[in-house]
């Protein structure tokens, strides 16, 4: 629980934020891999940086204070982070995912896990009545996203979380797009919560790191037993580059926020635009329950063209926005889901699940929404045949 009322607030001077031994306001780097200690057995808090390092402690205070967790973990990528939570499962579990989930979760799933007999079922987590039919005796848990990657489908996690329990399942919310900013899982029932950093909590494209929250002891200790004995942890530096990017989180996310609304509005008016996903659209999939979990909608968009307009030159003629992977930047992005961010995803699951080859994913930065919009206007311009 945060000592601050507001999160901005804690954003800003929550965690362990500044140096008790020189009155530094920003944590020092330590860069080091290594500790002396004063004899046998006397260490003075830390001694191998794989283990535990001051400014990697201050970051993982920071998560675990802002998602209202009892511990924080930061790790090299949000893929590390992801298979780091996994590894708490054993052989001949069964982990039930959103139909919609991002690419790297369902390989990871797919393509490593599997050798280790842990296997996954995509499941209907936005309807509970569906999703409580597919648990079996082999599921132990279960990975949400709400909104999912890329169709932006929201699911109820207090009603998840609440069937899931009732069944002894470990809940697991991937918070990446909403941030605890905007949206707080464990405080909805989830048992843990991973990030992206790399995304919004980093928030200008030079990091990349991912960052666990669990809600108790017993998982604390778990976790930090595959951290210290696997070794995926975020060093130093980028470390140092999180905690700054989280401060200004509150102001960006406001930003990014309000344009990604007047984003929405305009392709949802605009005539060669076919279907929008975002779940701030008072008829979108999910409104009024993304609206009682969430502060509000988001940043992420994606939508589709009518069929007489071509992608590819949509995505050519774009100038302002930039096509790329990731999200989450100060700067727009579009990406292509079924060639980029979800092309793990055999074909014939991706058409099930309603990820067409014709789908676009907008991140709104927080450029001036005019630019934005005129950059989108002309490039679809363009894009008519």
């Amino acid at each position: 629980m945060s000592s601050y009322k507001n999160i901005e607030s804690a954003l800003i001077h929550g965690g362990i934020s500044t140096d008790e031994r020189t009155g530094a306001v920003n944590v020092p780097i330590y860069q080091t891999s290594t500790y002396q200690q004063d004899g046998l057995g006397k260490m003075r808090g830390y001694e191998y940086s794989r283990t535990g390092n001051p400014t990697r402690e201050a970051l993982e205070k920071l998560i675990a204070e802002l998602e209202e967790g009892y511990a924080g973990f930061a790790f090299g990528s949000g893929m590390a982070a992801i298979t780091a939570v996994l590894s708490l499962l054993n052989q001949g579990d069964r982990v039930l995912i959103s139909s919609n989930v991002y690419g790297g979760t369902f390989r990871v799933l797919d393509k490593v896990f599997n050798h280790f007999g842990i296997t996954y079922t995509i499941a209907n987590t936005d309807d509970l009545a569906k999703y409580e039919s597919q648990i079996t005796d082999d599921v132990k848990a279960v990975i949400i996203e709400s909104p999912a990657n890329p169709l932006m489908t929201v699911t109820d996690i207090r009603g998840v979380a609440e069937i899931s329990h009732q069944h002894g399942l470990l809940v697991i919310v991937d918070n990446t797009f909403m941030t605890p900013y905007l949206q707080r899982p464990l405080t909805l029932g989830a048992d843990i919560v991973v990030h992206s950093a790399t995304k919004y909590l980093g928030g200008h494209s030079d990091v990349v790191a991912g960052l666990a929250v669990v809600n108790s002891k017993e998982l604390a200790e778990k976790l930090a037993f595959i951290q210290n004995s696997t070794g995926g942890v975020l060093g130093p530096f980028d470390s140092f580059l999180l905690i700054r990017g989280i401060k200004t989180l509150a102001v960006r996310m406001d930003r990014h926020v309000e344009n990604a609304q007047k984003a929405a509005e305009f392709l949802v008016s605009h005539p060669a635009v076919k279907t929008v996903y975002y779940p701030g659209l008072p008829d979108a999939q999910g409104y009024e329950i993304n609206k009682a979990q969430a502060k509000n909608g988001g940043v992420m968009i994606s939508f589709e063209l009518h069929e007489n307009y071509d992608i590819n030159v949509f995505f050519e003629s774009l100038h302002l926005i930039m096509l790329a992977e990731s999200l989450g930047g100060v700067e727009s992005l579009v990406c292509h889901p079924a060639t980029m961010t979800h092309a793990s995803i055999p074909a014939d699951i991706r058409k099930k699940v309603g990820i067409t080859d014709g789908l676009i994913r907008l991140s709104t930065g927080i450029e001036n929404i005019k630019d934005i919009l005129a950059d989108l206007s002309q490039a679809i311009g363009k894009a008519e045949k």
